[in-house]
């Protein structure tokens, strides 16, 4: 069959930006433009308080202070999350330990936690006349070490985010090339020799990979520091803005931000630019014998899983166990809830498709700088903290979007923004796989180039338009600052429910809500799991 020769072909490479569809480049410009929208707005409102009342603010010792228990918290975080998964992923993966399978999924587990829902378990666990001072209150124990403050948010920060460099640093491992690891012991270099001069080279850029993710999630997470009642940026930000505060609100988001990009910028120099290359990867064969010490090694793994699972789940069931009557709910959790929960999450998830939808199409199909800033500006909101994105959206909605101010729409917006590179990214993968003579062969027979699309590319690209929905809707479902800041008026959904039922005491009306997320969440790790290929043999 004759086809058409004079038909330009939908990729070419490089492209100077001339031959970008017009309709589709108009509408990743449009996307791009949204999702900065916020962080400009937020900008304008910092800079408006004025250059001495800043410099006042910012150089306050309060301001300092924030600053300090931040990088504390941070740095606190990452080393121990560093110190426990990396021993963790090499015993699973480098040695003879018993059960590895067993032990890397209960390791990861503790991923699907919400890390606000742990610090409400480790606090009614372990704070001032908690379950567990009340049980051993009989043996002669009157009260335990204190859970509040800088020691309770690295604890549950770090159990609920060292899977991260566990993770990465294991799935370097699995892939290790061996026989230099074999080349140095026969150099007469011993085990830790041959570790540091060989085995750390090829899993560091992994381990930085990892930490960088601890250390982001640290830094913007709100729940944890709050709960514990220790002042990082995110606590303080949100009181400041509760207490009419906006100007030292929004001038401490600024500095968060920029905080988030030295994080960034110091990942980015540790990692190395050196290549690593995969070789003959670890077999049983090419494992470490542990010997006498196989079987005590699994108490490693058993205390980490044990302790970041077993008391949130513990603490959650007894809470349901006990009902609403003893554990002073006010009221039940009502079906409007869920419903609000599921009914804005796939709204979330539509949307965030329908806008990434061009961006991943030019990035995919078009390389030139326009689509490269188009993909990039969808990563500005996922890469700023719930809080700082929620407060800007309050600045641009009181003064410019009054209309949408307290309702769901603005509120949908807020996700979008804060997620939509989980869609663009996972339908940019699967535009990659599309053959781009596929559709041009519809056009050459008569198809308009939306035809094309609707009956060629989008069948092809579906599993990674659902992919990327699935994830957006699971992840949506968890958020909390946004929502607690851009919820309307009596919009209760499950993350809402369960921060208002703690901090009013009533933990019998958070566990229901709270064993719900934590499905949800389950079931987003499984997701990952099916669309990656994870292996954890």
């Amino acid at each position: 069959m004759a086809t058409d020769q004079s038909a330009r072909p939908e990729y070419d490479g490089d492209s100077d930006g001339t031959d970008l569809p017009l309709a589709t480049t108009v509408a990743g410009a449009a996307v791009a433009v949204a999702v900065l929208l916020p962080i400009v707005w937020l900008v304008k409102a910092a800079l408006d308080v004025g250059l001495t009342e800043a410099l006042a603010i910012v150089a306050r010792p309060q301001t300092l202070e924030v600053f300090v228990n931040s990088a504390l918290l941070v740095v606190a975080v990452t080393g121990v999350s560093i110190l426990i998964g990396v021993p963790l992923a090499y015993l699973t993966v480098r040695t003879d330990v018993p059960f590895p399978r067993v032990w890397t999924i209960l390791v990861s587990l503790p991923l699907v936690i919400p890390s606000y829902i742990g610090a409400f378990a480790f606090v009614s666990a372990l704070g001032p006349r908690g379950t567990f001072q009340r049980a051993l209150a009989p043996f002669g124990v009157e009260s335990l070490p204190e859970i509040y403050g800088f020691q309770g948010a690295v604890l549950v920060l770090t159990l609920y985010t060292y899977p991260y460099v566990f993770i990465t640093t294991r799935a370097a491992l699995k892939s290790l090339d061996t026989t230099l690891v074999d080349a140095a012991r026969t150099l007469r270099h011993g085990r830790w020799s041959a570790f540091r001069r060989v085995t750390f080279p090829q899993i560091q850029p992994a381990i930085a990979a990892g930490a960088l993710l601890v250390a982001l999630y640290a830094l913007a997470d709100f729940g944890t520091p709050a709960i514990m009642r220790y002042d990082a940026f995110t606590r303080v930000i949100f009181v400041e803005f509760n207490s009419f505060g906006r100007d030292v609100a929004a001038l401490l988001s600024l500095q968060l931000v920029g905080v988030t990009l030295l994080v960034l910028a110091l990942e980015s120099a540790v990692r190395g630019d050196e290549p690593i290359y995969a070789g003959r990867q670890g077999g049983r064969a090419d494992r470490i014998r542990l010997g006498v010490w196989r079987y005590p090694a699994m108490l490693l793994p058993a205390a980490v899983a044990g302790l970041a699972l077993v008391v949130p789940l513990g603490i959650l069931l007894l809470w349901f166990i006990r009902g609403p009557a003893e554990t002073g709910a006010a009221t039940a959790l009502e079906l409007s809830t869920i419903l609000n929960s599921v009914g804005v999450a796939g709204a979330a998830a539509l949307a965030a498709v329908l806008a990434g939808l061009p961006i991943a199409y030019l990035s995919a199909r078009y390389r030139s700088r326009l689509t490269e800033s188009f993909e990039r500006a969808s990563y500005v909101g996922y890469a700023v903290p719930g809080v700082v994105l929620g407060l800007a959206l309050v600045y641009l909605g009181t003064q410019f979007a009054t209309p949408i101010y307290q309702t769901i729409y603005l509120l949908i917006f807020a996700y979008v923004v804060r997620f939509l590179p989980q869609a663009v990214g996972s339908m940019r993968a699967s535009f990659l796989r599309v053959n781009p003579a596929l559709p041009e062969a519809a056009r050459t027979l008569g198809r308009s180039s939306v035809g094309a699309f609707r009956a060629v590319t989008l069948p092809l690209i579906a599993p990674g338009l659902f992919g990327g929905a699935a994830l957006v809707f699971l992840t949506t479902m968890k958020e909390l600052p946004a929502t607690l800041l851009l919820a309307p008026t009596g919009f209760d959904t499950l993350v809402t429910r369960v921060w208002t039922a703690f901090n009013a005491g009533y933990f019998g009306a958070a566990a229901v809500p709270a064993l719900i997320l934590l499905g949800v969440s389950a079931l987003s790790m499984l997701v990952i799991l099916s669309r990656e290929g994870y292996n954890v043999k």
